[in-house]
């Protein structure tokens, strides 16, 4: 009875066991799933990268920048006047460019010169100065 007793336990204990190595190589193929999908990700997103460093590459080409330039900017060539030496330059900034300075931009726009009026030919008379006021026109009635 007792030999019984023990070929079910140790029967029980192997269908335990084999239900436990059952169940660690079910986890482990689960997982292993799961890491051959995260590659895949990993793959197809450095695959990405790579389409867009070279997009980013095509894009960011002297030469392609330059035609852009030329085509949209309209800008004029430098002239060797344009230069002028170190030694030209002012010992101190401005009192508005000092580091103490609360608003650098603020004292540059408070410190800029009014702009010249330029009107052509008229000078800087204005549209109504040629009319004759209201008060001074002639009205039709006659005259005391």
């Amino acid at each position: 009875m007792i030999v019984r007793l023990l070929n079910l336990l140790v029967i029980g204990a192997l269908v335990f066991a084999a239900a436990y190595v059952y169940r660690i190589k079910f986890d482990s193929t689960v997982q292993a799933e799961r890491l051959a999908k995260l590659r895949a990700e990993v793959r197809h997103e450095r695959d990405k990268i790579a389409g867009l460093r070279a997009k980013w590459g095509e894009l960011d080409n002297p030469a392609r920048v330059e035609e852009l330039a030329k085509r949209f900017l309209k800008l004029k060539s430098l002239a060797a006047t344009q230069f002028d030496k170190l030694d030209h330059l002012p010992d101190q900034p401005p009192d508005y460019m000092r580091p103490g300075a609360k608003d650098p931009i603020g004292g540059m726009i408070e410190n800029l010169e009014e702009p010249v009026a330029v009107t052509g030919s008229l000078g800087t008379q204005s549209p109504a100065a040629g009319l004759p006021n209201a008060a001074s026109s002639n009205t039709g009635a006659p005259a005391q």
